[in-house]
């Protein structure tokens, strides 16, 4: 019967309606044409040796490359004070610097994280934790968001494997959100909130997809997303910067393991934004804080038919029609081989 479901990383609620699942679709649901990009496209603005939009040149890199974003939307300059109608409390605006960067992943125009290798997505991972440390030094820089948009679904503007890297001087909302919910959770109990949540998650087994040595993947409780999923650290760390070397194999692996199982569900290659949630660098050690690393895919039904956050989800709250539970079942039963491979 339908139901709401609490989110305590963001004190939020999701309306969750089971029972129209069982409503007739009379939607497409075939299989998208498999892409055939080549290995190198001389039109791509990313690929090695290509000129870029604003007329720079990438150098003919073999493996991950990073650099500033040639449109960024956040720059380091500070501007003057935004003009607004003096004394208005409904008018208010502030400068914000900060910058962003772009990782390519690899130099393949052709390749996504589920068909690189796990060493390969692991240089990725060492990249991620070089452009923390260093962005993060800048006094002015109090979060660094790492993120991935993939697929032209999800607005990714080039096909080209990579990711993106903003840093700035605000928290933004969403990781503010849950700096505040465990910071309470913290001072009430001492733990963080994810170790204690995925005990309980660990305990009743029936949304993990997955576990590793040091990481375990999971469709959470309170999804709003119908596959959304979390990689979450066993280990208590606020930052991914706090991660050994075994760990960060690990993560490269989970990265990897889970996208397969997306990429398998629909046999396309599945759209997705997913980013990590961690500290802020405001030189605070927020023990609070549980870095964790989410997924928000847009597919409901199959490769052609997309959740669309529209009427009631716009103007009221998040709902979901399939089950957090059902949605782990379906990728429990994808293959752990990706698709194309086998």
């Amino acid at each position: 019967m339908p139901h709401r479901r609490y989110n305590p990383l963001t004190d939020s609620w999701v309306l969750v309606s089971p029972h129209r699942a069982t409503r007739p679709w009379q939607g497409q649901v075939e299989k998208l044409p498999p892409e055939n990009r080549p290995p190198y496209d001389p039109s791509c603005y990313l690929c090695p040796g290509n000129v870029r939009a604003n007329g720079a040149q990438n150098p003919d890199y073999q493996d991950v490359f990073v650099f500033d974003n040639d449109y960024a939307a956040l720059l380091p300059q500070a501007e003057k004070e935004y003009e607004c109608p003096e004394g208005s409390p409904f008018f208010r605006a502030k400068p914000e610097r900060g910058m962003a960067r772009v990782l390519c992943f690899s130099p393949r125009h052709d390749l996504t994280i589920p068909e690189m290798s796990a060493a390969a997505i692991r240089r990725v991972v060492d990249i991620w934790i070089s452009e923390y440390q260093t962005l993060g030094e800048y006094p002015f820089i109090h979060y660094v968001q790492i993120f991935e948009n993939k697929g032209a679904i999800m607005g990714c503007s080039n096909p080209h494997p990579h990711g993106q890297i903003w840093a700035q001087e605000s928290i933004p909302d969403e990781p503010l959100k849950k700096q505040k919910a465990q910071q309470k959770y913290w001072e009430e109990n001492g733990r963080t909130l994810l170790s204690d949540y995925l005990k309980e998650e660990l305990v009743l087994g029936e949304r993990i997809l997955f576990e590793l040595e040091d990481f375990v993947a999971l469709v959470p409780f309170w999804a709003i997303w119908p596959f959304e999923a979390m990689i979450v650290p066993r280990r208590a760390m606020a930052r991914i910067t706090e991660l050994s070397d075994k760990e960060k194999d690990g993560l490269a692996e989970a990265y990897r393991r889970l996208t397969i199982l997306y990429d398998n569900l629909f046999e396309t290659s599945f759209p997705y934004s997913a980013g990590i949630h961690q500290a802020p660098t405001d030189g605070a050690e927020h023990p609070e804080w549980h870095w964790h690393f989410v997924f928000y895919p847009p597919l409901l039904r199959s490769a052609t038919v997309k959740k669309f956050m529209v009427g009631y989800e716009m103007l009221a709250n998040s709902q979901r029609d399939i089950t957090p539970e059902l949605a782990v079942e379906w990728l429990r039963k994808a293959d752990r081989a990706h698709y194309k491979q086998t």
